[in-house]
């Protein structure tokens, strides 16, 4: 099968690509720019493309099929020839869904936790030798790709998100891919630049648990009220399982979960990381894992790559990064860290990144999600706010947005630098919470603070 990818830089693009690529398929590619890891990832393969840019002599009735990434735009010059030609044309989910429709596909879904949840299905299906099909948003330890596809396997996991699926398809990535079994993790309002009210966004979560397959089922969090709702309120013909927060014990910082063999040292901590945990142990026993081979392969599972990832540790410091921006996850990575390290001074530092955490009116979500930390910093980029083609956001709004007297508030990536670099981290834990890097900080040298 000859494939082309208009925009294959991208995250989740690339590593399609080189999915189908290892599969066999003719694979090529365009794209305006790409960056690392994506750009010596696609050179390893040879599937670079020899110059950046779109050029539609690339498209032609040769190509059985286009898979088009959400980087592009809808008037992008190669989507467009396909368009004229008739092709057809894939957005990242419904290529995945064309690849997996013959199989039992596991689904995991909810505004926070999905990526951890689907590695540790991941992480225990390969310490027990279970080959499966997959796409998940981080890199794993013991995985050299961040999606799979074969023909044979009976199983393919899928990270569900929300997010819109293409340029000229507006459906969220979780709508087109019919699980057989599903998880609901969490509902927290998110990209608001896409559902402009909570309302909308709940929505769309009620659409994926009707489009579960009939027979199917779904394990849903009930610590979440909203989860709750939405999962109890489907009059899909679904099986529906519970799960919520196992019971564990912090003690000299290690955490011990209670199994029935009694407390089991696990190298993850903070309490939504334990609700995870519980929720993949269900999907695990669904697909065929018994609960001491799932306990036995979980001791083992050190987190997804950004994820509560420690970057540095000596005895009196220890330093994580993690991926978390939106309010929810702020709050859980904080209070996770607090609890583990209740005997250090816990300092966390913030970067307002996204669409969402850099509007005006969607700041005060973040009402006391930096409450758990004894130093608390936040850093944004109006630059990044300009490029955004978003309102000013001023240091008060921020101030007034987290209701935190003593908050530190960072605009200029210099003096957030010269602040962490000065700082005395003796007994203390360090997080820094971002998808972005603080306006370029080198997280190679933040790891020699210790």
């Amino acid at each position: 099968m000859n494939v082309h990818f208009i925009a294959i830089g991208g995250a989740a693009m690339h590593n399609l690509a080189i999915a189908l690529h290892n599969k066999g398929y003719q694979v090529t590619g365009s794209d305006d720019t790409i960056f690392d890891p994506s750009k010596s990832r696609l050179e390893a393969k040879g599937l670079l493309p020899k110059e950046f840019g779109w050029f539609p002599e690339k498209i032609t009735n040769s190509l059985d099929a286009i898979v088009l990434g959400m980087h592009a735009k809808a008037d992008n010059p190669e989507l467009l020839k396909a368009q004229k030609l008739g092709l057809k044309i894939y957005s990242y989910p419904e290529f995945l869904y064309e690849q997996s429709k013959h199989k039992t596909r596991v689904v995991i879904g909810g505004s926070h936790g999905k990526t951890t949840i689907t590695s540790m299905i991941l992480h225990v299906m390969h310490f027990h030798d279970r080959d499966v099909d997959y796409m998940v948003g981080a890199q794993l330890d013991g995985f050299d790709v961040m999606v799979k596809l074969t023909d044979d396997n009976d199983f393919m996991v899928l990270e569900g998100d929300e997010y819109l699926s293409s340029p000229i398809d507006r459906r969220p990535k979780f709508h087109l891919y019919q699980p057989n079994i599903a998880l609901l993790s969490g509902i927290a309002w998110d990209h608001i630049n896409v559902f402009p009210t909570f309302e909308n966004y709940v929505e769309q979560f009620k659409i994926f648990a009707d489009n579960i397959t009939k027979g199917g089922s779904i394990t849903y969090n009930t610590e979440d009220d909203i989860v709750k709702q939405v999962v109890e309120a489907s009059e899909n013909p679904i099986r529906k399982f519970p799960y919520q927060t196992p019971e564990y014990t912090v003690e000299q910082g290690e955490t011990f979960l209670e199994t029935p063999e009694g407390p089991m040292p696990i190298e993850i901590f903070g309490k939504h990381n334990l609700n995870n945990l519980a929720g993949a142990k269900w999907i695990c026993q669904q697909m065929g894992i018994d609960e001491d081979d799932f306990y036995e392969a979980i001791a083992t599972f050190k987190g997804a790559s950004k994820r509560l990832e420690k970057i540095a540790e000596s005895p009196k410091t220890v330093i994580y990064k993690d991926f978390a921006h939106s309010p929810s996850k702020v709050s859980a990575t904080t209070q996770a860290v607090k609890e583990q390290y209740q005997d250090r001074t816990v300092v966390a530092c913030l970067e307002l990144h996204t669409y969402s955490s850099l509007n005006a009116e969607f700041l005060k979500e973040y009402k006391g999600a930096l409450d758990a930390a004894d130093v608390a910093v936040v850093f944004y980029s109006p630059h990044a706010v300009e490029i955004k083609k978003l309102e000013e956001v001023t240091h008060n709004q921020i101030a007034n947005a987290f209701e935190r007297d003593d908050l530190i508030i960072y605009t200029n990536p210099k003096d957030f630098k010269d602040y962490l670099f000065s700082k005395n981290l003796t007994n203390t834990a360090l997080v820094l919470m971002s998808s972005g890097n603080y306006g370029g900080l080198d997280f190679d040298e933040v790891k020699a603070l210790v």
